[in-house]
């Protein structure tokens, strides 16, 4: 028996693109599977669209690896393409004498991750190049900038259909099967059931990946990570933006705090926060004013002369987060052959920031996956 085709992948946001464009580069027909009426369309198009250098995740996780190497990918790919994209920088900053030692070793972590071009800068060295940020030191990231999802994500689209790739829009997965040594996948387009077989299958669905990974059968044991759903709200800034460079205060935790991010047009924003939901929601839930008060009052400890009533509501991003509220951030979870012992089935869960500075990174590790895993079962 033969497959209908030999990869589908799962999931049309920006990894998922990036998965299938990889996958038909090396000379196979991908099948690419989206729910909605055009790609990108969750978070891959509710972000803050920076390319992150690398400074906040552990030196010997994938996040960090991923996102170095995606980094430096993503840029050249860009300007190959043409992707219109800005390589601004970012400022890391330390607003009370208390934070510095955290900023010292936010260096060291991210050296140790291979980002070796950080400048310390002293807070009169910070407000020579921006006049309106106060801090007390800060890190600057010289290739930390920002990108145009939308046109990135259409260039990869472009690149997997000029090869042996489809994408097929409006298609929900309601239920993946291994089926001998094959998988079924089915599908609901239209509201019209069809089931389709491949050889090998990515799950890249986002907020919908554990769903889709927990109905399969493992010969293993292997734990299917749950995904809580983080949302995220920016405001925009009605003003003439005052920055040149990004700006982001001290990590907390997990949450990278309320920053400054710009566009290609020069349009200022600021978020996200980090409001944990139990499903998913796009509507800005602005409490009665609330939401603009925290935003206010935690950007004025890095720009005090924030003008009063500046804020708007701009938009909502939801993240699938593989850790509960209170936990330490996880690690980006891609489990291939080797981890479950399924053949022919990579599934990706908890890729969340920095996933798109490492989608085209990302793109080659699930292909690698696959190729370690061609020939049979892993058990």
């Amino acid at each position: 028996m033969t497959p209908d085709v030999d990869t589908i992948v799962i999931g049309g946001g920006v990894v998922g693109l990036a998965i299938g464009r990889a996958l038909a580069d090396a000379g196979g027909e991908v099948l690419l599977l989206e729910r909605h009426d055009s790609v990108g369309s969750e978070a891959s198009s509710r972000n803050s669209e920076v390319i992150h250098a690398g400074l906040y995740y552990p030196p010997t996780s994938l996040r960090a690896h991923l996102c170095v190497d995606g980094r430096r990918k993503l840029y050249a790919y860009a300007e190959e393409r043409g992707v219109p994209y800005r390589r601004c920088g970012k400022l890391v900053v330390a607003t009370s004498a208390a934070e510095i030692p955290n900023l010292k070793m936010l260096k060291v972590n991210a050296t140790r991750s291979g980002v070796d071009e950080l400048l310390e800068l002293t807070g009169h060295e910070v407000r020579a190049m921006e006049p309106d940020v106060h801090c007390v030191a800060a890190l600057l990231s010289p290739s930390s900038g920002i990108i145009d999802s939308h046109a990135y994500m259409a260039a990869l689209e472009g690149d997997l259909t000029e090869k042996r790739g489809q994408v097929v829009l409006n298609t929900q997965v309601d239920r993946v099967n291994r089926r001998g040594d094959f998988y079924e996948i089915e599908t609901s387009e239209g509201g019209r059931p069809y089931s389709v077989t491949c050889r090998r299958v990515v799950i890249a669905a986002g907020l919908d990946s554990s769903r889709l990974a927990r109905g399969l059968y493992y010969p293993r044991d292997y734990d299917v990570p749950r995904t809580y759903p983080a949302k995220g709200h920016y405001f925009a800034y009605s003003g003439a933006n005052p920055f040149n460079h990004l700006i982001y205060p001290m990590p907390s935790g997990a949450w990278l705090g309320v920053h400054a991010t710009l566009d290609l047009g020069d349009r200022l924003r600021f978020g996200p926060d980090n409001q944990w939901v139990d499903r998913v929601d796009y509507n800005f839930d602005e409490e009665g004013g609330a939401r603009q008060q925290r935003f206010e009052q935690a950007i004025r400890l890095y720009w005090p002369n924030l003008p009063e009533g500046s804020l708007h509501p701009d938009y909502v991003g939801i993240r699938a987060k593989i850790y509960p509220e209170g936990a330490p951030a996880a690690d980006f979870r891609i489990d291939g052959p080797e981890t479950h012992g399924l053949p022919g089935l990579v599934s990706l869960f908890g890729i969340e920031s920095p996933g798109l500075t490492s989608s085209l990174a990302i793109a080659e590790h699930v292909k690698g996956l696959l190729e370690q895993g061609a020939n049979g079962p892993a058990y």
